[in-house]
Order: structure tokens, then C-alpha cells, then sequence
């Protein structure tokens, strides 16, 4: 079984296989905890590996794909409706509408052959020299601890540009009174599904009366490898995680992955001239391990 601590050979290995995969049931319901068990990797890992290594998520992996191949064959004379079916849309118009999205033309336009089309090629993998770059950590246990805050639940699919606005939302409400949001808190106990909530947080205490609206969370008691960050937001912090999924777990050899949960820890903007883009902003990524 593929494990969060395998070697990089393992994790190419595991890409190509669930890419296969897809190809080969293209055409078939798909999700990302059926491919991830094809490869035996819990399906938080592989969604966020996948999503870290490759540039998108599985779901526009799988949808871009669809939707190139849709375009092929209704420029060769197949039948919309024939092919939205085929490609996994409830309706006519739920095809039209991602059809065009994707190509800036509609299936009715394409089978024309009037205009040009998009495609994208299936993933193809190549083992390159990589790594070598130099990663600061620590492992440090800590006990559970309470947040508190507010949460909402978001798609692996739509996180990366869902999650900011949450952010903004949360100052622009006015929240921010209450909650400053010293951690971004990822949960995904089952570590099973294609969503997860996301919880704008503090350290709780217990003194202060729980605003309405916002809740407490306990954080269990793990190990976990704690990452420091210089810089501004939200490259510095985008660029730590992907070397963490794409370079750092796969290298592991005595710790592998433990539990769906992933913390982010932020400093007081106010400490800083610019705030949070600022170029010695400081952050720390928590993830949770255990020894293997």
C-alpha cells in the first residue's frame, strides 16, 4: 500500500496509474475515492497530492478531459444530446454551459466545424531530478487544544479560490472583531470525501462568551511537523505547501501522514508595515505525522 511517507518513485508511479485509469473510464462515474483506491491511497491525500503535483484538481482534470474528447467527437458529427449523456451531464443545457466555458463556443457551434477547439492532453509523467531545495521543520507534539471561530464546508475542487473569499467575508461581515484569525484550521476526519470544512479560528478562551454564529472545535493531541514561513501572502504560503505534498511527504522515511487535518498559523498583520504581503510576514504550516 502506497503510504503519505512513500518515496517520489512510488508517488510517479501511483500519478500515472490513477491517470490510466481515468483514460480508460473516461466515460464512467468517476470519483476521486474510487481512483484513489485503484492506487491505495486515502482519497485527502491523493486529492490534495494530485492537486499540489499537477496544477488542478482531480475534478478539472476529469472534467477538462471530457469535455476536450466531447469536442472531438461532436466535430466528426455526433449527436449533442448523445454526447452530453455520454459524458456524464444531467441535461442538455448543463453540457452547453460547460461546453462553453472550456471552449468559448457551444456544442451546437462545434459540430459545425466553424472556429477552433481546445484540447487537453492526458497527464503523462516524467521522472525528472528534483527536490534538493532545503525545507525548515520541526516536530513538535502538542495536546488538544480548542478553537474557536467560524466554519464552513468547501469542495477539493473549489477550495483555492472559495477559501479567500471566505477570508474576505469574514472581515467584511465584521467578524473579525470577534474571531482575528490567528489559524486556518482544514478537517477532514474520514479523510473520504471530495469536501471538508475550513474553520477561521482562534485559540478559544473559555473567560469569553461565544459570539452568535460562531463555534468551538477541539484540535486532538498529535505529532505534528511544523513549517515556518517568510513572506508574503499568499505565494509564500501556496509555494511551502506544494513542496510539502510534492516533495517533502513523499521523502519521508521515518514519519508518514496521520490524521485529515492541516493547520495554518498566522502572525498579527499589525506587526508588519504591509500587513500580510509583506515581505517578512511570517506563517508555519502544521501538518499531522506519526512515525512509521
Amino acid at each position: 500500500m502506497f503510504t503519505a511517507g512513500g518515496d517520489t518513485m512510488e508517488w510517479a508511479k501511483a500519478i500515472s496509474t490513477a491517470i490510466g485509469y481515468i483514460e480508460e473510464n473516461i466515460t464512467e462515474d468517476l470519483t476521486a475515492e474510487n481512483i484513489a483506491r485503484q492506487v491505495n491511497i486515502s482519497p485527502f491525500y491523493f486529492q490534495r497530492g494530485f492537486g499540489m503535483l499537477c496544477g488542478f484538481t482531480i475534478t478539472e482534470y476529469i472534467r477538462n478531459r471530457r469535455l476536450a474528447l466531447a469536442a472531438e467527437e461532436l466535430s466528426c458529427g455526433a449527436a449533442v444530446i448523445e454526447t452530453a449523456v455520454k459524458y456524464g451531464y444531467d441535461s442538455p443545457d448543463s453540457f452547453a454551459k460547460a461546453f462553453y466555458r472550456f471552449h468559448g463556443i457551444t456544442p451546437s457551434t462545434a459540430r459545425k466545424n466553424l472556429t477552433m477547439l481546445k484540447t487537453f492532453a492526458p497527464l503523462k509523467i516524467k521522472l525528472s531530478l528534483e527536490g534538493g531545495c532545503i525545507m525548515d521543520y520541526r516536530i513538535v507534539k502538542k495536546e488538544s487544544f480548542i478553537v474557536m471561530g467560524t466554519l464552513k464546508k468547501f469542495t477539493y475542487e473549489n477550495a483555492k479560490k472559495d477559501i479567500p473569499k471566505f477570508w474576505q467575508e469574514h472581515y467584511k461581515n465584521g467578524n473579525g472583531k470577534y474571531v482575528c484569525g490567528m489559524f486556518g484550521v482544514n478537517i477532514d476526519v474520514s479523510m473520504g470525501n471530495s469536501e471538508f470544512d475550513y474553520m477561521i479560528a482562534d485559540a478559544y478562551n473559555p473567560s469569553v462568551d461565544i459570539p452568535e454564529g460562531f463555534i468551538t472545535k477541539t484540535v486532538p493531541a498529535f505529532t505534528w511537523a511544523v513549517f515556518p514561513i517568510r513572506g508574503a501572502m499568499p505565494d509564500a504560503l501556496q509555494d511551502v505547501n506544494t513542496k510539502i505534498f510534492s516533495e517533502w511527504l513523499p521523502a519521508l522515511k521515518d514519519y508518514e501522514f496521520a490524521a485529515g487535518y492541516c493547520i495554518e498559523m498566522y502572525d498579527d498583520t499589525r506587526k508588519y508595515p504591509k500587513g500580510n504581503e509583506d515581505e517578512n510576514y511570517y506563517t508555519e504550516i502544521w501538518i499531522p505525522v506519526k512515525k512509521k
